[in-house]
């Protein structure tokens, strides 16, 4: 695939009378290699900043095969060789394009604001694959002018630096580094079939326990069963759970979501989240509810699943991103076409070791 759309220069050497172009003819002629008129990207201290990494934003598994199977040198050199060639999407795209939504009715409302969205591509990459990255942003129109290429080295220790509040990455090993420094981040998977999601409103599920929430109650669960569980949330349904790794990143989608409420867009938000929990509603429901509004924090839909499967009502929510502690339910939704994240946080963690 070539790169035509304003990302090759081409200048006709003659005018219409036959007579070399003079300057100003050339400039109208002359395509920029790189867009021009981008907004500019925000303040990283007033920004919300999404990190992620090249190989949850662009579908790279076949560069990813040669890197493991034949190393570093021919993997460089295969992607020199196809740097004008753009990777396709992989399964963070969708949500990309979805903040970048958000923040064109933001700049539309709030013309002088930076509290926006920024994504930061973050990769070990080395940085003779920029090109190829560069290229591939121009290629599909993202507004994405940061970047963090570390040359084999993990890329965590800029994090802090960039005001990351949510990391995504393939990496597991690197999002529970992220995690063990505080920053919220959890490790995204790729359905065989991604379902279509919507392009004009960002759906954000999450899990309760262990990922907004902390594990304390699944720590009860785990061991001492079902019945103790229940008996352990209404004793304490009116003492809010604490903070778990993904409570922050619900914070700063809640402050933008105001800002088209004080508006009067409640109803036409383009902003819309899920609490998708295996929590019964009338056993142990309220503490949750209770939680988030002793933090004023809102959630759009509360679901309790009382243990049912998560999958089939994520594929009809048809989120954008989804946030669950355990793999079951991770790979449950994403088997249905939802891309989902595992979060290494909590009880479940050290249960599924042993």
């Amino acid at each position: 695939m070539n790169l035509s759309n304003g990302e090759t220069s081409t200048v006709s050497g003659q005018s219409r009378n036959g007579a070399s172009s003079n300057w100003e003819d050339t400039k109208r002629l002359v395509k920029p290699s790189t867009p021009t008129r981008k907004p500019q990207p925000p303040k990283p201290e007033n920004a919300i900043t999404i990190a992620v990494s090249s190989r949850v934003l662009f579908n790279m598994e076949r560069e990813q095969q040669i890197y493991q199977r034949q190393g570093m040198e021919e993997y460089l050199k295969y992607q020199l060789e196809h740097e004008s060639q753009p990777f396709s999407p992989g399964p963070a795209f969708s949500f990309v394009k979805a903040l970048e939504a958000v923040n064109s009715r933001l700049r539309e409302l709030y013309p002088q604001s930076e509290e926006l969205f920024d994504v930061v591509l973050v990769t070990n990459n080395h940085a003779y694959v920029g090109l190829r990255l560069i290229n591939t942003i121009n290629h599909h129109n993202l507004l994405i002018e940061r970047f963090c290429m570390t040359g084999g080295n993990s890329p965590i220790g800029y994090l802090k630096a960039y005001h990351t509040n949510l990391y995504l990455s393939a990496d597991s090993a690197k999002v529970r580094e992220a995690l063990e420094e505080g920053i919220a981040a959890a490790t995204m998977f790729t359905p065989e079939k991604m379902k279509e999601v919507s392009d004009s409103q960002l759906r954000v599920a999450f899990d309760g326990d262990a990922v907004l929430f902390s594990d304390e109650s699944e720590r009860i669960f785990k061991a001492h069963g079902l019945d103790k569980f229940f008996e352990h949330e209404k004793a304490h349904e009116n003492k809010p759970l604490d903070h778990g790794p993904l409570k922050g990143f619900l914070e700063a989608l809640g402050k933008l979501q105001r800002k088209f409420f004080d508006k009067g867009l409640r109803m036409d938000c383009p902003i819309r989240t899920y609490l998708v929990t295996a929590r019964s509603a009338a056993s142990s429901g309220t503490r949750a509810l209770k939680t988030l509004r002793s933090w004023g924090l809102e959630i759009d839909e509360a679901l309790f699943l009382a243990g049912a499967p998560k999958g089939p009502m994520l594929e009809k929510i048809r989120p954008h991103i989804f946030f669950d502690d355990q793999m079951f339910h991770v790979e449950g939704a994403a088997e249905l076409g939802t891309v989902a994240c595992h979060v290494p946080y909590g009880i479940a963690q050290r249960l599924a070791k042993k």
